[in-house]
């Protein structure tokens, strides 16, 4: 395939993997995709670590990046510990749900320092999204993503002085002006019906929309697609190509655990749900007893990034380690449906690519027929 995105950055097929998982980054790149690592939950460490390995297995293939430029969250910095951060109220109101649902609580031992260790790694403020930039400068990446918020200039003068690409997240038409305006090189326009921190235009509508707005600055499409025939869609719509997510969740590669695998490949779509609860700011996420806490009558307000991250990781750790699905979620898109059986990640491209190319047959026998 041939479009605006493949010429880009010298790939095969424009199909570009968000992941927080090394390996789908690797696999995905390896065949003739680009995969996309998510650091908005690293540390400059971790970030370090992940990117060394991806630069050791990758062959020399193009990634990138995926981060967070926002000057709304919180700082968590200080040194405190994250019991001594968060209101009580939202603690003691989803601990004693769990408690009186016989999800065992953890022991103080065991929560204080893996809880501190968290919270480490969700701090996104400017000044830790410009550590993990740092991180990222040093080593042969090629794209650069801001999945929240307008980059400041001098990133995007660094990054374009490198060589590198820059791409933005966008759920609106004011989001996207907003992108072009600082000088972004690649526009991702994410309907609604995609994982994680969303907006509430739905893909059919917002991909096009996008398209004609931003132009000539080429748009990859996301939200909704997980097989050829959406992606197929997406091409229609003008797209230069596609950037998937939840797709790649249930590879063999990914990093969730059987636990999860199995929450994942029992969701339909109905299930990819809008909480407030997983970040503080509207994600879709799978339905569990976790996101219907949070949306009950009685529930105490989410709090603000990434305060309200922070607080999550102790239920979520809770019912991870009592193995209870029920209230295990994680940030999906309404494709998740379409996710019932783990595959390779090579697999997945593979099938996505025949569906392709049998969808655009059928479109030009139609075509030829009239």
């Amino acid at each position: 395939m041939k479009t605006v995105a493949t010429e880009m950055f010298g790939i095969e097929t424009p199909v570009f993997a968000f992941s927080h998982c090394r390996d789908v980054v690797v696999a995905t790149s390896k065949a003739g995709g680009m995969g996309v690592l998510g650091a908005a939950w690293m540390t400059p460490e971790h970030l370090e670590q992940e990117l060394k390995w991806i630069d050791d297995h990758i062959d020399g293939k193009p990634y990138g990046v995926d981060m967070i430029f926002t000057s709304t969250a919180s700082d968590v910095s200080g040194g405190k510990s994250p019991r001594k951060i968060l209101p009580a109220e939202q603690v003691d109101y989803m601990n004693a749900l769990m408690t009186k649902d016989g999800v065992p609580p953890l022991s103080d031992e065991d929560v204080e320092g893996w809880y501190e260790d968290y919270a480490s790694n969700l701090s996104f403020t400017q000044e830790e999204s410009d550590a993990l930039f740092e991180v990222a400068m040093r080593h042969p990446i090629k794209l650069v993503v801001s999945a929240l918020g307008v980059a400041p200039p001098a990133i995007l003068d660094r990054a374009h002085a490198a060589g590198i690409k820059f791409g933005a997240l966008v759920g609106s038409a004011r989001q996207a002006e907003k992108q072009v305006e600082a000088g972004v090189d690649l526009i991702i326009a994410q309907g609604t019906e995609g994982g994680g921190h969303t907006g509430n235009v739905a893909s059919m509508v917002l991909w096009p929309e996008i398209v004609d707005l931003v132009a000539p600055i080429p748009v990859l499409a996301a939200g909704g697609i997980g097989n050829g025939r959406q992606m197929a869609a997406a091409f229609a719509l003008g797209a230069e190509g596609v950037w998937c997510g939840t797709i790649w969740l249930g590879t063999v590669e990914s990093e969730l655990n059987q636990d999860m695998r199995d929450v994942l490949y029992a969701a339909k779509s109905t299930d990819a749900i809008i909480t407030y609860g997983y970040t503080g700011k509207p994600c879709r996420a799978i339905r569990s007893k976790y996101t219907e806490a949070w949306a009950a009558s009685d529930a105490p307000k989410p709090l603000k990034v990434p305060l309200q991250s922070i607080l999550s990781g102790e239920p979520f750790r809770r019912a991870e380690r009592s193995h209870r699905k029920d209230w295990m979620t994680y940030s999906a898109g309404q494709v998740v449906g379409q996710v019932n059986e783990p595959k390779t990640v090579k697999q997945v491209m593979y099938d996505m690519l025949t569906e392709y190319a049998e969808s655009m047959d059928r479109m030009t026998t139609i075509i030829e027929s009239e």
